[in-house]
Formats: C-alpha cells, structure tokens, sequence
C-alpha cells in the first residue's frame, strides 16, 4: 500500500497565499516524494515541544507541518509557509481537523 498526502483547508489557505512559482514547487515536492512511497519518514523530520507528534517537511526556505496517519496511510498537512514564521504561528495545529 501506498501513502497519499491530503492537504487541510487551514493550510489551503496558506498555499494559496504564497506565489504560484512556491505552490507549484511544493505541492510538486510532496506528489514527487510522499504520494506513493513506502516511508514518508524517511524524508521528514519529527517536531519537538508544543508540535510533538508532527513531522516537518523542507522544502527550500519552505516547510510543510503534516500529521502521519498511519492506520489511514494518509499524510496530513496542517501548516504551510516559510521557516521564518512557520513555527510561531502554527503552536496550535495538533488540533487541527480535515
């Protein structure tokens, strides 16, 4: 069984925020690397503290805040934006629904 990656309408939002050029770049990174594969760990990084449980994804100066789900083989992403600003807007994504 393959993973597929969803995107949350939180993070929706915050895609199409940003110009076309990085939209395409990182929803072309996550269909490339996390549709299909056998191990989306393996190209993530786990977070630690308040985002504890949630795996990060780089992508340039970008990073893509996702939820494993294993018993679903779905990966979730929560929060899209740039390093800079990622981590201090996005402390309550745990809670997060689809």
């Amino acid at each position: 069984m393959a993973w597929t990656v969803e995107i949350s309408s939180c993070a929706e939002k915050q895609l199409k925020k940003l110009d076309r050029p990085v939209q395409r770049r990182l929803l072309d990174w996550l269909d490339e690397r996390i549709n299909g594969c056998k191990n989306p760990r393996h190209f993530g990084e786990p977070l630690r503290g308040d985002l504890n449980g949630l795996w990060r994804y780089r992508i340039g100066t970008y990073r893509v805040i996702c939820r494993i789900e294993a018993e679903h083989l779905v990966v979730l992403a929560l929060a899209i934006g740039h390093r800079r600003e990622i981590y201090l807007r996005n402390t309550t994504t745990t809670d997060s629904k689809r």
